[in-house]
């Protein structure tokens, strides 16, 4: 539109700013489209969280689950991976510390080991239809290291609800390991198990993961976290340490049905400490734990929270 000033009749003047005007509202009225576009992604909102505030000795609360014994009911032994300790409600391997941590801590009486591990009750954390789901914690780990940690295995994860009642359709219903780390080593895992077991296309029974640096993980507190990212045409997990991305698979990384068996259902968290079993002796290359194995070492939780895209 010409800007200058003009001199125009009493109708010219009358057109133009009927012009004008039209101009003005179609500029100020953007397609639908468009105005999703501008609002962005729908936010996380949180549907779970645990602070673990309370006396010290005391449980973690009635939203957990404390297991017990050696494995579920009907279930594979060792609770199907080999580790060697028991699992018990008792304080001194699992309760509040009274500073708003939960603790577990691994005991030795002889040659028999206690520990603590717990799950949800809710097993319907999922990612809506082209949402997101997210998983988070603040973690410290058992400072061990050496010959003392050897076996030491604690763990932040999730397995698809379909495994309770089951126990048996592992690896296929999908495990998010969102924290692992073992014999004290200073790194940390992030592995996504799926399909079937052994091979498969999460190549069990080691599963699609990867490492990556944490010096610090047994003196101070960290957030781990894991996404599943169901907002594209592409699915993703993702895994994160103190919010950097270390690790990712894909939906592009395997069949359809695989990956939604996976992924496209709920899921229960997990926060245990086992001691030995294979993962710990594989990268040690002998039995675990040993005769030098240090007993009493906690592994330290935060929080836990738990969001989703509504």
């Amino acid at each position: 539109m010409n800007r200058r000033t003009m001199r125009r009749g009493p109708l010219a003047a009358l057109v133009a700013v009927g012009a004008a005007l039209a101009a003005l509202v179609t500029v100020s009225l953007p397609s639908a489209g468009a105005q999703e576009a501008e609002a962005g992604p729908a936010p996380l909102v949180e549907v779970f969280r645990a602070d673990f505030d309370g006396p010290a000795g005391s449980p973690p609360g009635d939203d957990w689950i404390i297991d017990t014994g050696t494995g579920y009911p009907g279930g594979p032994p060792n609770w199907g991976t080999g580790e060697r300790q028991t699992y018990t409600d008792r304080p001194e391997n699992l309760s509040l510390d009274g500073e708003g941590h939960l603790k577990i801590t691994a005991l030795r009486d002889g040659d028999t080991w206690t520990s603590g591990r717990i799950e949800t009750q809710r097993a319907d954390f999922a990612a809506p239809d082209g949402g997101v789901l997210r998983i988070e914690a603040g973690l410290q780990l058992p400072n061990v290291s050496g010959e003392a940690a050897l076996g030491y295995w604690p763990a932040f994860w999730t397995l698809g609800g379909e495994y309770r009642g089951n126990y048996w359709n592992w690896p296929g219903v999908g495990e998010f390991d969102i924290m692992e780390n073992v014999n004290g080593v200073p790194q940390v895992w992030g592995v996504l198990h799926c399909g079937v077991n052994p091979g498969g296309p999460c190549n069990e029974t080691q599963g699609l993961g990867t490492s990556t640096p944490c010096d610090t993980c047994g003196t101070q507190f960290h957030t781990y976290a894991l996404e599943l990212d169901r907002t594209g045409e592409t699915e993703y997990l993702r895994w994160y340490l103190d919010g950097n991305e270390y690790h990712s698979v894909s939906s592009a990384d395997m069949d359809a049905a695989t990956w939604a068996a996976a992924t496209d259902h709920g899921h229960f968290v997990l926060l245990n400490l086992a001691m030995g079993g294979a993962f710990p002796d594989g990268v040690a290359g002998q039995a675990t734990p040993t005769p030098a194995t240090e007993p009493g070492h906690s592994y330290l939780i935060d929080y836990v929270s738990v969001e989703q895209t509504g």
